[in-house]
């Protein structure tokens, strides 16, 4: 067991996070990485990349400060302890660098779970965070020994001499290494290395290897191990459809899906931009559908606590934008991208009403561990292939099954209806062509889905009046409103926070934020529209009746008026004042 092989305080603190099993690529880069060997993994992700480089680090760190014996499978070596009055004891020994602060928060909450029994002899630092680089430097003075960080705020402290590790660092690790480079952090790396020592220890973590990856690993790593792994099984865990339809469809489609419970269980709804994000939250905010919205407008603190509560299972949907990763992951590795640049020239032009900056170092689709989702629903098909298999990766994680729902809008019906579209719904149909066909490289297919539309045809009058009702003005408000409103629960309330942790599970981040007037009527489905072919669960609210073959007067169905039961009443009468008992 690969496991074994770790000191005993991770070993407890792994079987206590239910970590009895190691995954494919920890089975193979632990023993790797523990006999001092680059590594060079490429992986899917959900396959536990971030335990399969934090461990060694963490379990190095503990060698070097204290006296341990390691033997494994490739060499046998004997550490001296350092002594506790010793200066070398406290030094940055591991930098950890990520391309998102979302994943840089969520590394770090990895780590400090591994550390549960051994917190005293290893600290860790996340300093990808907004505070100014000024108000980090205390921090950075006490050398923990871990430091997890973006490029950009990396080289930053290297600059101003607020991290020197030129005689102290053990270990370099770039997780997600394709999107650091994507996104631009080429240069920064490059910067950071020249404050780095001669000799350490690399990990380069990748869903895929592209060039500037190859680059890279000729760069920074030496006589490398390179793993490529795919956990077959996991692949039919994995059930992809995909639906055909105009832009009204979708969101005719989409209150069906979810009004109705046919599918169960927590959902991630992406979208291709801000905008979309809204327009699709206050549509379904007229039938009392709550959801969340995740994009780079919101603050840090506010993204994260929405992620740490969806896994938590306080919320069932979240809306989000991957802007950040449909930009980045459109590189050579697909055909035809000159033709998105339009579409993303019209974005900058919808987008130029922003109440604050989009955060560069955002990303939805890639590294942000969301836990037992059931379903990806594509509600705007991305622009690549890549982008594709990312937003799908969120689900059938860790052995997990899920599926996948993508709505694809056929060229002939793009751009028809001007008010509900979506800028890049006219490429749909190729990127769709390109991610068949890698995903058939992969062994996997995308299986068609149809809807018998007559069944949910009179649910359209519904949808069309909710529709009209989201207007760009609403749009714009609900943006506007639920910004400022994150930023008071982000900045104003984190310091109360911070001293009351309790009160964080009392904010909520899918209140309503509708500008406009809900019609109350939309909220239930009368019995005469419930399709025959629907299957809500049991124990969904009143708004289904006719489950399975069960008449419209069953208890699942509140009508709006009360009915009367003709019965008599003894004695008391029910009404008060004026005509009742005094």
């Amino acid at each position: 067991m690969v496991f074994n092989e770790l000191d005993p305080r991770i070993s407890r603190a792994l079987s206590k996070l239910n970590f009895h099993k190691p995954t494919l690529i920890q089975a193979e880069a632990i023993p790797l990485a523990l006999a001092g060997k680059d590594i060079l993994a490429r992986a899917k992700t959900g396959s536990g990349k971030t335990a399969a480089y934090c461990l060694p680090v963490i379990q190095k760190i503990l060698n070097i400060k204290e006296a341990n014996f390691v033997k494994t499978d490739f060499i046998e070596f004997n550490y001296k302890a350092i002594p506790e009055s010793s200066p070398d004891r406290a030094a940055i020994r591991s930098l950890i660098l990520v391309p998102t602060r979302e994943l840089a928060e969520q590394v770090t909450k990895h780590i400090n779970d591994f550390l549960t029994y051994c917190s005293k002899e290893i600290k860790v630092v996340n300093i990808a965070n907004t505070t100014p680089v000024q108000l980090q430097r205390p921090i950075l003075s006490e050398l923990p020994d871990i430091i997890v960080a973006t490029p950009s705020r990396a080289l930053a402290h290297l600059d101003s001499q607020n991290i020197v590790v030129r005689d102290t660092l053990d270990s370099l690790v770039i997780d997600e290494a394709d999107l650091v480079l994507s996104y631009g952090y080429e240069d920064d790396v490059q910067k950071i290395l020249t404050y780095l020592p001669k000799i350490f220890q690399c990990f380069l973590m990748s869903a895929t290897l592209t060039k500037n990856v190859e680059n890279l690993k000729q760069l920074l790593l030496s006589n490398p191990a390179i793993l490529t792994l795919h956990e077959e099984k996991d692949e039919i865990n994995l059930t992809q459809y995909c639906v055909r339809c105009s832009e009204v469809d979708k969101f005719l489609l989409i209150y069906v899906i979810l009004k109705l419970r046919l599918i169960k269980g927590k959902c991630i709804l992406f979208v291709n931009d801000i905008d979309r994000c809204y327009r699709l939250k206050l549509f379904l905010e007229q039938f009392s559908i709550k959801t969340c919205v995740l994009n780079s407008e919101l603050p840090l603190n506010s993204r994260y606590h929405i992620v740490q509560e969806f896994n938590k299972g306080i919320y069932d949907y979240i809306i989000a934008t991957d802007e950040s990763d449909l930009k980045a992951d459109n590189d050579t590795d697909d055909e035809a991208i000159g033709e998105h640049d339009e579409t993303k020239t019209s974005d900058n032009k919808r987008d130029k009403t922003h109440l604050r900056k989009k955060d560069k170092e955002y990303g939805s689709s890639r590294g942000i561990d969301f836990i037992n989702v059931t379903a990806v629903i594509n509600f705007d098909f991305p622009t690549s292939a890549k982008s594709y298999t990312h937003r799908v990766g969120r689900t059938a994680r860790a052995s997990q099954k899920g599926m996948s729902l993508s709505f694809v809008v056929p060229k002939e019906l793009a751009g028809k209806h001007k008010v509900v579209s979506c800028l890049s719904a006219k490429h749909d149909e190729e990127v769709y062509a390109r991610v068949e066909k890698q995903q058939s490289l992969a062994g996997a297919t995308l299986r068609p889905y149809f809807f018998d539309m007559k069944q949910v045809e009179g649910f359209r009058y519904r949808v069309e009046d909710a529709m009209r009702a989201v207007t760009r003005t609403a749009i714009k408000e609900a943006r506007l409103k639920d910004i400022r409103s994150e930023i008071l629960k982000s900045e104003t309330l984190k310091t109360h926070f911070e001293d009351n942790p309790n009160d964080l599970k009392a904010l909520r981040h899918d209140t309503i934020i509708h500008p406009t007037r809900v019609q109350q009527h939309m909220k239930h489905i009368p019995p005469y529209l419930m399709p025959k072919i629907a299957t809500p669960a049991a124990n969904v609210s009143a708004d289904s009746a006719h489950v399975n073959g069960e008449s419209a007067e069953s208890n699942e169905y509140v009508p709006f008026r009360k009915q009367s039961t003709n019965k008599r009443y003894h004695g008391k009468k029910l009404f008060k004042g004026k005509f009742g008992p005094k």
